[in-house]
C-alpha cells in the first residue's frame, strides 16, 4: 500500500500563525536500543520540493535509506545531529537525554531556528523553543522526514563502528536493538561499555545482573525501558 508523501503542511501553518521564518524539523533514533547512544537530527528544508521517495526512515530499505540520506545532505537548507551517550541515558533517565541530545543538535545548526516540529505527541525540548508536537511527523512534514533518515543513517554507522571493537554483538545489523545474537552475546560476554546500565534486560541475565545500575528518570522513562526488554524477551 503506497505511503503518502509528507508535506510542508505543518510548517506553513507554523509560518502563517507565529510569523516564524527559520523552522527546524526534529526527529530521534535509538530510543528503545539497548546499547548506544540516541541520536536526534535537526533539518530546516524551507518549502522546497523534497526528494522521490522522502518518508519515516522505518518505512525504507537500509540502501534507500542511504540513497536518500546523500540526496538530502545537499538538498536540505542545514541540519545537525545531537547524540545522549548509554552513559548519559543512565545518569539522567531518557526524556532528559532526549532534551540534552536535541538542544545539541539544534545548537550546531548555523542558524537558529524560530519553531520546531517535534516528532511524536510529547515535547521533550521545552523552553525555550517553540514546539509543535506532530504525530507520525516522520511522515507527514518533510522537515522531520528528511530528519529521520539522516538520523537513522548516521546511528547505524555508529553502531557498524562500534562492531569491529565487539564483533559478537551483531551491532552492524541490530544497530544495538535486541535481536538472538545481540541477546545470546549479553548472555555469554556481559554488557560492553555501549549498553545502558540501568535499563531491565540486565535482570534476565543471572551472571551479570548484579553490574545494573539504579534507574533514573520519570515513570515514562522507566515505563519505556520496560516495553523495550520485553519486546526483546530473552
Amino acid at each position: 500500500m503506497p505511503y503518502e508523501p509528507p508535506t510542508h503542511r505543518v510548517e506553513r501553518s507554523i509560518r502563517a500563525t507565529t510569523g516564524a521564518r527559520v523552522v527546524a524539523g526534529l526527529d530521534e533514533v535509538g530510543r528503545g536500543a539497548w546499547a548506544g547512544p540516541v541520536t536526534v537530527c535537526a533539518a530546516i528544508t524551507g518549502l522546497r520540493r523534497p526528494p522521490e521517495g522522502l518518508t519515516d526512515s522505518k518505512l525504507l530499505t537500509p540502501q534507500r535509506r542511504e540513497t536518500l540520506a546523500q540526496e538530502l545532505s545537499g538538498w536540505v537548507t542545514a541540519h545537525a545531529l545531537g547524540h545522549a551517550s548509554s552513559q548519559e541515558i543512565d545518569e539522567l533517565g531518557m526524556t532528559a537525554a532526549l532534551r540534552l541530545a536535541g538542544s545539541r543538535a539544534l545548537a550546531a545548526l548555523p542558524m537558529r531556528p524560530d519553531a520546531v516540529i517535534l516528532d511524536g505527541k510529547h515535547d521533550y525540548l521545552g523552553q525555550p523553543w517553540r514546539v509543535r508536537t506532530v504525530i507520525k511527523g516522520d511522515q507527514t512534514s518533510v522537515a522531520v522526514a528528511a530528519a529521520s533518515v539522516l538520523a537513522k543513517v548516521r546511528r547505524d554507522a555508529m553502531l557498524a563502528e562500534l562492531a569491529s571493537e565487539h564483533p559478537d554483538f551483531g551491532f552492524d545489523s541490530n544497530a544495538g536493538y535486541p535481536s538472538p545474537v545481540h541477546k545470546a552475546a549479553l548472555a555469554e560476554w556481559g554488557p560492553t561499555p555501549h549498553h545502558r546500565m540501568s535499563w531491565a534486560f540486565l535482570d534476565a541475565l543471572p551472571r551479570w545482573r548484579h553490574l545494573r545500575r539504579p534507574r533514573v528518570g520519570t515513570p515514562a522513562d522507566v515505563a519505556e525501558a520496560e516495553d523495550a526488554v520485553q519486546l526483546g524477551i530473552f
